[in-house]
């Protein structure tokens, strides 16, 4: 099985990257979190820092794209090109409120006249092979297979669905009836994404889908650093790497942001997941939530990982 890693955007950055590939491996492909271009291409600097090629030395790296601009998209890529990567990856995929009322992510699949004059025009431009990260409507399941004929007259280098509409942002269980119908009738390779949280769990999303190759895992990595290689027979992740994982993260961070508030802010964004992997850590996440300062923020860590038994698998339920 090849694994590839979700984009998390505020997470998965190239020093996430880095030090997690270093750390855990286990990872075939990583994706950015989306690059949103102007009309003109351009990118925000924080973006062109995260996918410089000197900056993931150490990934095979995907950078994803949010727009609705032809435009937009083809001179992006032609910038990306540049950087030497060969692929680029289209977000049809995020739910979020204010990116869908712009009729981007999710909220471009209701709108699909203006969808296929966009993919008409980026497949006929682009200079790159082009991915599409899909959910499989933005109101009912059964819009996917109409979705999923226009994406087959084009030549998408692989399609990673994700088997909910755009309204059901995380809730409710992921559609693996439709998410079928896409790898049955999908004219190009199909990538899986959605709730693999487990060892178990991806055991038995292999068990019903033996044909396909390759899944996308994002919270479930968070939730336990290890799931990837632990899937295909490793060993479940220690305490001693869980802890240099965590110190040399930590420390990285603290090299490229200026204050202790923008170090906790992303440290603790971690947790959220991160405190999953240990029996009865909640109170002791209270408390790293709690910390204002780095060191209180290192005491509750230290304290967590002292106190606290790894279990070897997550039980984070994705609620």
């Amino acid at each position: 099985m090849n694994y590839y890693f979700a984009p998390m955007e505020g997470i998965t950055g190239y020093v996430f990257r880095n030090t997690f590939q270093e750390y855990f491996g286990g990872i075939h492909t990583w994706f950015s979190p989306f690059l949103s271009p102007k009309h003109d291409g351009g990118l925000r600097s924080g973006e062109i820092r995260d996918i410089l090629p000197e900056n993931n030395s150490n990934v095979r790296l995907v950078p994803q794209i949010l727009t609705n601009d032809a435009a937009a998209f083809r001179l992006t890529a032609e910038r990306l090109k540049e950087y030497g990567y060969s692929e680029v990856n289209l977000n049809l995929g995020c739910p979020s409120g204010t990116v869908v009322a712009k009729k981007k992510g999710a909220g471009f699949l209701a709108e699909t006249a203006l969808l296929e004059r966009f993919l008409d025009e980026i497949f006929s431009q682009c200079p790159i092979r082009i991915s599409i990260k899909t959910r499989i409507g933005k109101e009912t399941p059964e819009e996917f297979p109409a979705l999923l004929e226009l994406f087959n007259q084009y030549p998408v280098s692989e399609l990673i669905v994700h088997p909910r509409v755009q309204t059901d942002f995380y809730k409710n269980k992921p559609n693996w009836e439709m998410f079928a119908y896409g790898a049955d009738n999908a004219s190009m390779p199909v990538c899986y994404n959605g709730d693999l949280f487990t060892t178990q769990d991806i055991q038995q999303f292999t068990t019903q889908f033996p044909s396909v190759q390759t899944v996308m895992l994002g919270r479930g990595l968070l939730a336990n650093p290890g799931l990837a290689a632990q899937a295909e027979g490793e060993k479940p992740v220690d305490s001693k790497t869980l802890i240099a994982f965590h110190n040399t993260l930590l420390e990285r961070y603290q090299e490229i942001l200026s204050g202790q508030r923008n170090v906790l802010f992303k440290m603790k964004e971690l947790w959220v997941f991160l405190v999953c992997l240990f029996a009865d850590g909640e109170p002791y996440a209270k408390k790293i939530r709690k910390a204002r300062t780095l060191s209180a923020y290192q005491k509750a860590v230290d304290s967590l990982f002292a106190e606290r038994e790894l279990l070897d698998e997550s039980v984070y339920t994705g609620e």
